[in-house]
């Protein structure tokens, strides 16, 4: 009786240890992965609008974003609800080749995000005349002598908003890494170009950045954009200088990987270093809960461009950044399979945008074969 008792006690604990242990089960479970991908990818068709669009404010940017997102685990371009959303993209063209609405002040951001969901959905080649057409828009619109800025010029080479807008290391980011999508390697001149306007978001000194800015905080990160005077969404320093934070100094390192730029170049060694310094998954470096899930995606896309399994931090330790990010989404899915911000500075109080974004990032993390 009592060893029934003690089998029954034990049965019990694991049982309640299990329950309040979800994460931790669902680490390296290729099943809590692929029912988490299903949950968010039946949350997304469930809240797609008639028109095939994702979302209110800025369907087409958030409409590519989901798109890609669905398209980056296993669906093609054939899926219903994949389909729908890039017919409904398909039918925001302009003639000059970009995707973005009328009278947008978005187009860089809305047509390159438009990019990553059709390249990802032109396994056949279908779009390939398509993508010919952004490919020339987003070149285009780089900032560059065509809208008479020299090199020297810190609008130079960057991508903004619109054509007239001051281009910042996001959307230039955003913009390189939709090139990349469409076959444009590191000795386009529109990546050497955006190089440039990248290298100069850097807190470090050197011939690729002769501003002010990196003297006045020389840690090796990066900020939001080095034209107009400067900018730093983490503010600035008490000296002027510009403070460098978690999602653009991912956003520069990945740009620079995706220009050709080896891991034994100062400017990709002082960045590593400065996110071995502050290497967390539970709040975006410098700016806390706001952008998260942005900084989780470009984290992602960074840490997989860089290229090692562990990464490693500051005070010597080795992640396996892949198995920590998975654990930390897969602990902030909602019940109706959804992700969403507390904190709702970028529009990350949208859960369709959030559960975009963090479906790109997930492909990024996906448990070992047979896991």
């Amino acid at each position: 009786m009592l060893a029934l008792f003690s089998l029954r006690r034990g049965l019990a604990i694991a049982a309640l240890v299990a329950f309040c242990s979800p994460i931790l089960a669902a680490d390296d479970d290729r099943a809590a992965y692929d029912k988490a991908i299903t949950s968010a990818i039946n949350y997304l068709a469930g809240q797609q609008n008639e028109d095939g669009s994702f979302g209110e404010a800025s369907p087409i940017g958030v409409t590519g974003l989901c798109t890609a997102g669905i398209l980056s685990h296993g669906r093609t371009a054939d899926d219903p609800v994949a389909k729908k959303a890039l017919t409904y993209l398909e039918s925001q063209i302009k003639e000059d080749g970009g995707i973005y609405a009328e009278g947008s002040t978005h187009k860089n951001y809305e047509t390159s995000l438009a990019v990553l969901a059709f390249a990802a959905g032109n396994k056949d080649g279908r779009y390939d005349k398509l993508l010919a057409g952004t490919d020339k828009f987003l070149k285009g619109i780089q900032w560059d002598a065509s809208e008479d800025k020299e090199e020297s010029d810190t609008f130079y080479g960057g991508a903004g908003y619109g054509g007239h807008k001051r281009p910042d290391l996001s959307n230039t980011a955003f913009m390189m890494e939709a090139l990349k999508a469409t076959g444009t390697g590191p000795e386009d001149e529109a990546m050497k170009k955006a190089l440039i306007f990248v290298s100069r978001c850097q807190n470090l000194e050197s011939e690729h950045n002769t501003s002010e800015f990196p003297a006045k905080n020389p840690d090796g990160g990066f900020y939001y954009t080095i034209a107009a005077g400067g900018n730093s969404q983490a503010g600035e320093t008490p000296n002027g200088g510009l403070r460098s934070y978690g999602s653009m100094t991912y956003a520069g390192l990945k740009s620079m990987i995706y220009a050709g730029v080896d891991k034994d170049d100062p400017r990709v060694k002082a960045a590593s270093e400065w996110l071995g310094k502050h290497y967390t998954l539970h709040e975006n470096p410098g700016l806390g809960q706001q952008g998260l899930f942005y900084y989780y995606l470009t984290a992602a896309k960074a840490l997989d461009a860089f290229g090692e399994e562990e990464f490693g931090t500051a005070d010597g330790a080795k992640h396996p950044w892949r198995a920590e990010l998975r654990k930390e989404l897969l602990g902030r899915q909602q019940k109706d399979g959804s992700w969403v911000n507390e904190t709702t500075r970028w529009m990350e109080g949208s859960p369709v945008l959030v559960t975009g974004y963090t479906l790109l990032a997930m492909e990024y993390v996906q448990p070992e074969a047979g896991k």
